[in-house]
């Protein structure tokens, strides 16, 4: 400490080295965290869904994205196991995209487990799961 104070004292050059990334860096090194919000019993709003879903891995790669598409109220239906995007759906759970159902919207609607697509997940409330994930960092897209 005192070999610095003497050094500043006398005006001697001190080198500053960072180790520290650079904010673009950073943001290029962690993985996009994506929420995408479908309400909506329409199948162009989810092919749209699962389309930005799927374009955004497609350019950030498995590994530099993380996303998530929670369905509530009448998206709901586009989940259910006779659904018209059954296929897309399958092939988006399939690429590592994560798609949760609202068990809320479900009961009002009288659905089980056993009337929905194999392979998504269940959240207690939609729109609680949307807010828990902005709060965690992610980005809210609603198509």
């Amino acid at each position: 400490m005192n070999k610095l104070l003497l050094c500043v004292m006398l005006g001697c050059s001190v080198p500053v080295v960072s180790f520290a990334a650079s904010p673009a860096e950073v943001v290029q090194a962690a993985p996009l965290k994506m929420v995408i919000q479908v309400s909506d019993a329409d199948a162009k709003k989810w092919n749209l869904s699962l389309n930005n879903a799927m374009n955004v891995q497609k350019e950030l790669g498995k590994d530099g994205s993380v996303i998530e598409i929670v369905a509530f109220g009448p998206g709901i239906n586009m989940l259910k196991f006779d659904s018209e995007v059954g296929g897309r759906v399958q092939d988006a759970l399939a690429a590592g995209i994560k798609i949760v159902a609202c068990e809320n919207s479900m009961h009002g609607m009288q659905l089980k487990p056993e009337d929905m697509q194999v392979g998504i997940g269940y959240v207690k409330a939609g729109v609680v799961e949307i807010a828990r994930k902005e709060l965690a960092g992610y980005a809210y897209i609603r198509p």
